[in-house]
């Protein structure tokens, strides 16, 4: 009886082993899609004082996020065969600009005859398929020669003149400087880790050394950092913001706090077909002369945040000031996160639709974005504005949440500022997102070792991101623009080198890979 009695009792062991696998499965894809959703809302915080603090957590998240998604792939590249018929996976064509190389499989038993009975084969067809692959980082020697000829009639000797080289009585080429600066300051690898990853080639390079073929480069793309400057500051509308960096004190072996400070312009989102650009200053402390004297020169919109160092600006007729929601609402959020309630959760939401207006007009011209967010908008403020109001009246002005309105209330004219003005944005995300890259290259090459190499990284920064704003890849551009700018080319002719105005050949796209 009990042999009879086994099939069954295998079959339900089967079908509960088959549901608590699915329920895993079920739980690891719902915690993958959690994980996506909390990294999102942190990565759309901003990387000012206040979202530093969320760095690890972000690490942390990314690490579980990489981990999982690395275990489903393995999991479900498994029932793969099985999956094709029910589910096709799309066709995605690799990018047509790399180069091909073709791999021909021919049957076992040849061109010529059947392998089964020996007749002629004739060709039908063949299938085609085609994976991204990489070759190895491959370090080359460009072995110049200049061959001399001399005149038998009257013994002049002939020869080449020497090509213009990257560092006199240096080695390396105008690619491996663009090398090297890219891969520091936009892959966020330092110097000495270059320098390792070098000597596992058998290249023996001296951090030393590549610093100084980082300052060359910066040397050299000089004219193009103060030409990038000089088109910002005639803009209508500049976003400013600023991070911290860690600059060491020579002699005393500790840091001191200074500053990267990044202007950019950009305005794409109100349809303007102006050039966007960036560009930063180094400062060695976060006192508010630097802003002024940087930004002397120039009159129309800033959008800023609430940093007291740009009052001054303000104060004449030149400089109107649009303030960030992003930041208001970030403080209500804060107060939210610690004690929710009814109003920081309908504070929140009033925020979110002025945020929901402007998805409407990303793109449109100024005045339609004006008319729009007059109609739309104006009255959604208004009445926060009143919720506002009411709220202070009734909070302890000693409370967290009645700094955060105040915070609002205070800056309400910049804040509301953008309603009429279309150029305006709604908030300072744009200048946010030039420093991010900061943020996360500080935590690898740690400080900068003087004020000297302060300025060099936001030389170097300028260049890169302006050249990544205007869809440009930055190791052939820097690679091609130094070099051209070391054999003599001409000051009138600066606009042709502008991220904007540059335009890549085969030739730098292959040197570059």
């Amino acid at each position: 009886m009990f042999r009879v009695s086994e099939p069954a009792s295998s079959s339900i062991d089967k079908d509960a082993r088959i549901a608590e696998l699915e329920a895993a499965l079920a739980a690891r894809d719902a915690l993958i899609d959690t994980l996506r959703h909390q990294l999102a809302q942190l990565r759309r915080m901003t990387f000012g004082q206040s979202s530093e603090k969320l760095a690890l957590q972000i690490e942390q998240l990314e690490l579980a996020l990489e981990e999982l998604e690395g275990e489903a792939e393995v999991a479900d590249s498994r029932t793969a065969n099985r999956a094709t018929a029910e589910r096709p996976s799309p066709v995605r064509a690799l990018p047509h600009h790399l180069p091909r190389a073709e791999r021909r499989i021919e049957p076992e038993a040849g061109t010529c005859s059947c392998p089964d009975c020996g007749g002629a084969l004739r060709p039908l067809g063949q299938d085609c398929d085609e994976q991204l692959d990489i070759a190895p980082v491959q370090w080359r020697v460009i072995r110049t020669v200049r061959p001399k000829y001399s005149c038998r009639a009257c013994d002049r000797i002939v020869q080449a003149p020497a090509p213009v080289k990257a560092i006199a009585r240096g080695k390396a080429s105008f690619a491996t400087l663009a090398h090297v600066v890219v891969h520091k300051f936009d892959h966020h690898l330092p110097l000495y880790r270059q320098a390792e990853m070098m000597a596992a080639q058998g290249i023996d390079i001296d951090r030393s050394t590549l610093a100084g073929w980082a300052g060359q480069a910066a040397h050299l793309l000089d004219p193009i950092v103060s030409r990038i400057r000089e088109e910002g500051l005639k803009a209508a509308k500049l976003h400013t913001d600023d991070t911290p960096v860690p600059m060491l004190v020579p002699g005393k072996g500790r840091t001191a706090q200074a500053r990267l400070w990044a202007y950019v312009v950009d305005d794409r989102a109100s349809g303007a077909a102006t050039p966007a650009l960036a560009w930063y200053r180094f400062t060695p402390d976060r006192s508010g002369i630097h802003p002024q004297s940087e930004l002397g020169p120039f009159t129309g919109l800033l959008q800023a945040d609430g940093y007291a160092g740009y009052d001054k600006l303000y104060q004449g007729n030149g400089i109107q000031e649009v303030a960030c929601w992003a930041h208001f609402r970030r403080k209500i959020f804060e107060c939210h996160q610690t004690s929710p309630t009814p109003l920081t959760t309908d504070l929140l939401d009033r925020i979110s639709g002025l945020y929901r207006i402007e998805e409407d007009v990303r793109g449109q011209p100024p005045d339609v974005r004006r008319r729009h967010r007059q109609e739309q908008a104006r009255p959604q403020i208004d009445a926060l504005r009143g919720a506002i109001d009411d709220a202070l009246r009734r909070l302890s002005p000693k409370s967290a949440m009645a700094k955060a309105l105040a915070y609002g209330r205070k800056r309400w004219d910049a804040l509301t500022r953008y309603i009429d003005e279309g150029m305006a944005e709604i908030d300072n995300n744009i200048a946010e997102r030039a420093i991010r890259s900061i943020a996360i290259g500080r935590k690898n090459w740690l400080f900068a070792g003087s004020k000297a190499g302060g300025e060099r990284a936001a030389a170097i920064y300028s260049v890169i991101e302006t050249a990544k704003l205007n869809g440009v890849e930055p190791q052939a551009y820097i690679a091609d623009v130094i070099e051209k700018i070391a054999s003599g080319w001409p000051a009138s002719r600066w606009d042709e080198l502008m991220p904007w105005n540059w335009q890549p050949d085969q030739h730098q796209i292959a040197q570059a890979a």
